[in-house]
Formats: structure tokens, sequence, C-alpha cells
């Protein structure tokens, strides 16, 4: 099977096309944490230290745009 070149490769991407997919077209997009518990790597690969984030709120991302409001 062929690979897509343009396929997304990291979660960063994923992240940004998704957002400019929905601004696009007015959307709206909330975070919410609650009891979220993160841990940040220092650097990519397996030997990263990470540290420890806590937020307080459950993560819900929800979006709506201006055509289906």
């Amino acid at each position: 099977m062929a690979e897509n070149k343009n396929a997304t490769q990291t979660w960063p991407e994923l992240a940004i096309g998704l957002y400019d997919k929905l601004t696009g077209r007015g959307a709206e997009i909330t975070y919410e944490f609650d009891d979220f518990d993160l841990y940040v790597p220092s650097k990519a690969g397996g030997s990263a230290d990470h540290a420890h984030w806590k937020m307080n709120g459950t993560v819900r991302v929800r979006t709506r745009d201006e055509a289906n409001a």
C-alpha cells in the first residue's frame, strides 16, 4: 500500500488541522479541565524526562459551527 505523503504524521499536525478546519467554518472550541493529569516529555524519544502537570478539569472539546448552531 502506498504511503500518503499528505497524511497527518504527528499529534500537533492533527490538532492544527482540526483547529484550522473548525475555525475556518466559524466554529467555537471550548476546553475544560477537571482532575486532569498530563506528563509532558522534555524531548521526543524514549529517554525523555517527563514533567507532571495536574489540571483541575475533565477535558471536554465541544465544537459548534455557524451553519449548525
